[in-house]
């Protein structure tokens, strides 16, 4: 149980503290590259990956805070019950990772609306998200003039970008000519990282898994 709950505690460390510095530090948009084809790339994601909502503004918002809430119930359970009957690392690490990935983002939609003062928000009138300028600062012990929304209404913390390939097909080329091509398009963050190595392990594990007697 200890090796589990050092895996989420040091991935959540990390995931949390990547985000707060860069939405404390940088303004929204900033972009500068580390090393080629590896960028920081600033961002606010109201959705899933790819920006998939549940639905409209606040709404969709707050239907997908609900979701991530109850998927992270159930998974902490399936986790648990697991540990406790001594199941095998080929199924319990990889769980670990993606809860603790699950946990990073819903803490975003949770936590961050009334932790800072500025924020993407959603407006009604124009029917979409609306960023922000200047860098956020945090409501220390809420005695500031208050957060950007409120629980549940946050937005996920975005910040690494990997354009491999970002090309423009030349005119010549019958069909394709000056379009833009790239990848890897999506901006991501630490717990989307966790959620990705949890799946490609489950899915190179998945025979020894089926083996298994799971909860």
């Amino acid at each position: 149980m200890k090796k589990i709950f050092f895996i989420i505690f040091f991935i959540l460390l990390i995931d949390q503290f990547l985000k707060i510095y860069v939405k404390t530090h940088f303004e929204l948009g900033s972009k500068f590259y580390l090393f080629p084809f590896f960028w920081i790339f600033f961002v606010e994601n109201p959705g899933m990956a790819y920006g998939i909502c549940l639905g409209n503004g606040y709404y969709g918002k707050i239907m997908l805070s609900i979701f991530r809430f109850f998927l992270i119930i159930l998974m902490f359970f399936f986790l648990y019950k697991n540990v406790k009957k001594g199941s095998s690392n080929y199924l319990t690490i990889p769980t670990s990772l993606i809860l603790s990935g699950s946990i990073g983002n819903f803490l975003d939609s949770a936590l961050y609306g009334f932790l800072f003062d500025k924020g993407t928000i959603y407006n009604d009138e124009y029917h979409k998200w609306i960023p922000y300028s200047g860098i956020s600062k945090i409501n220390y012990l809420f005695h500031n003039n208050g957060g950007y929304s409120s629980i549940m209404e946050g937005c996920v913390v975005d910040i690494f970008y990997l354009p491999i390939i970002d090309i423009y097909f030349p005119n010549w080329i019958p069909f394709l000519e000056n379009f833009h091509f790239q990848f890897f398009k999506p901006i991501f963050n630490v717990s989307d990282i966790s959620i990705f190595i949890g799946v490609i392990l489950f899915l190179l594990f998945n025979n020894r898994i089926k083996n298994m007697k799971i909860l």
